[in-house]
């Protein structure tokens, strides 16, 4: 059915709404829908998570940190290795884990002779010790002849008057210290091993450090004149010289303890 509105009609009709709509403020064309403005909006996604960085391929592993090495393991295995005084002296002065050996002028290694029954072992040496590369030859060496020269023993005697010294430590501490005990426990397989090769019948553990070192105990004044045990051999601790020099009433003590080891070693045992 025929409307009566022609073309030319629906476009100036058009024209004017549009015209109209302009005057009311619509200034843009949105959607051909209808938008419901008190519609809430839709929940905000979560936010991705991050994404880990790409590992290169093929990069090189770093190595783990190096470990200290053991200074008492390295000493064992280099005493271990000593198959005669010469090997055990020549590993002791190789030796670098002790640190008192940078300070010091010589490896103080032992004296008198190896085939002693006597073996005395002091603590460690001093400035005539260090000077010399011998132990016990300042004022306490001295005293400590005198003292084994009263019962017809020394270091320069032969056969069954022989007498045979070292020390715990092979370097002087600075200033005379005590030895500290990681000193002592790194240097101590190397004294075992200078026992087993001497094969001494008797040891005489001169002072509180070779006591420790031996036995695991101080208190010379409670340990002194009484038989002990020390690496498998019988042993007899005794006043250090220097403290004999120190403390000349307790040179009584001292001799007794002499005259029990002159005797254990007339008796054989």
């Amino acid at each position: 059915m025929d409307s009566g509105v022609t073309s030319d009609e629906d476009y100036w009709l058009a024209a004017a709404l549009l015209e109209w709509q302009a005057e009311l403020g619509a200034d843009e064309a949105l959607s051909e829908t209808p938008v419901n403005r008190y519609e809430l909006p839709p929940p905000e996604a979560a936010p991705a998570a991050p994404v880990a960085p790409p590992v290169a391929r093929g990069a090189p592993e770093l190595p783990p940190p190096l470990e200290a090495p053991d200074a008492v393991a390295i000493a064992e295995a280099a005493a271990a290795g000593a198959a005669d005084l010469d090997g055990l002296r020549a590993a002791m002065a190789d030796f670098e884990g002790c640190e008192l050996k940078k300070g010091a002028r010589n490896l103080v290694f032992s004296d008198g002779n190896p085939a002693a029954r006597v073996m005395v072992i002091g603590e460690a040496p001093g400035r005539d010790e260090d000077a010399q590369g011998k132990p016990f030859v300042g004022r306490a060496g001295q005293l400590l002849d005198r003292m084994f020269g009263a019962i017809g023993m020394g270091r320069a005697e032969p056969g069954e008057n022989a007498l045979y010294i070292t020390n715990i430590l092979p370097w002087q501490p600075p200033g005379n210290r005590d030895p500290e005990p990681a000193e002592i426990a790194m240097m101590l397989p190397f004294v075992r091993r200078h026992v087993e090769l001497v094969g001494p019948e008797v040891l005489v553990l001169m002072g509180n450090i070779s006591c420790l070192a031996l036995l695991g105990r101080k208190g010379i004044t409670r340990l002194r004149g009484a038989w002990t045990e020390a690496l498998g051999v019988p042993a007899m601790p005794m006043f250090h010289p220097a403290y004999l020099l120190r403390n000349p009433a307790a040179k009584r003590e001292a001799w007794a303890d002499l005259l029990e080891v002159q005797a254990r070693l007339r008796h054989g045992g």
